[in-house]
């Protein structure tokens, strides 16, 4: 079996597994993350995506890690010296606006405190940061926590799904994020509800039927959006249930180009985008 992947699809998947709903036990998580080979998938994963409190217990792992910082901008830096004092490699920051009633002033918060994180040498300058905005509509104050994103060179993450059906953004909000994104010049990330390739509705774990996005779509999405194509077409890009059209359509984009922007996805299951991947035939 050839199992190099084309660029579009490398470091695509971002390892999630001990988060909702899969919730794999830590140790065995990290053990499967280092042991994955070629063939089970290892080039399409990236970091491995954990919580800050998760760091004691995982001392010496040597693979590449996204921190989740469960607290507010006074918790960045944390993180960072304990990874050095544990041998860790961290790769990623991930931190979440929480301030509803003042996003714009919860967003300079986070950035002064990551500028300060790596002005005093506690973050080095290679760590990605990414903060997550609310899952509310394109609003005045969600744009503007954006344009501070965006304006510190930061990245945006993304909450495309959840454990309850009101997690799953339609598809015309998720187009406008990830249109806000571009707009900046701005790279993001997306997280929850991406398991699968193609878009979807299951209801697996719900009490009612429930529409969830496909990565592919994200990604061809956010291709048309860069080329200029609009956000009605990022929409009906985002709502193509047709895995073969949708497949037909990405082999005819440069979704390695769109990668710049869209880096990655934080999935508890990395082994199902990879066998959707090999049904599409877009890798072996």
């Amino acid at each position: 079996m050839t199992t190099s992947l084309e660029p579009a699809w490398v470091g695509l998947v971002d390892d999630a597994a001990i988060f909702p709903p899969g919730d794999e036990p830590l140790h065995e998580a990290t053990a499967a993350y280092v042991a994955r080979s070629a063939e089970d998938g290892a080039e399409l994963i990236g970091t491995f995506v954990l919580r800050d409190t998760d760091l004691p217990l995982v001392r010496g792992f040597g693979g590449r890690l996204s921190v989740v910082v469960t607290g507010g901008a006074g918790q960045v830096a944390g993180p960072a010296g304990l990874c050095a004092r544990l041998g860790l490699t961290l790769a990623g920051l991930e931190i979440a606006l929480r301030d509803l009633d003042d996003l714009v002033g919860n967003a300079r918060r986070v950035v002064a405190a990551l500028d300060d994180a790596r002005s005093t040498g506690q973050l080095a300058d290679e760590v990605a940061a990414f903060v997550e905005l609310p899952h509310v509509a394109s609003t005045g104050s969600w744009l503007a926590a954006a344009d501070e994103v965006a304006a510190a060179g930061l990245g945006l993450k993304f909450r495309t799904g959840g454990l309850e059906a009101s997690a799953f953004p339609a598809a015309h909000a998720l187009a406008g994020w990830i249109d806000a994104a571009l707009d900046r010049e701005t790279a993001f990330k997306c997280t929850a509800g991406l398991h699968h390739a193609v878009r979807h509705t299951t209801t697996e774990g719900f009490d009612e039927p429930v529409d969830q996005h496909g990565f592919l779509n994200v990604l061809v999405a956010t291709r048309l959006l860069f080329d200029g194509a609009g956000v009605p077409a990022a929409v009906e890009a985002l709502e193509q249930r047709d895995g073969v059209a949708l497949a037909e359509e990405a082999r005819a984009l440069d979704l390695a180009g769109a990668r710049r922007w869209f880096t990655s996805f934080g999935s508890c299951d990395v082994a199902q985008p990879l066998a959707d991947l090999r049904e599409l035939e877009l890798a072996r």
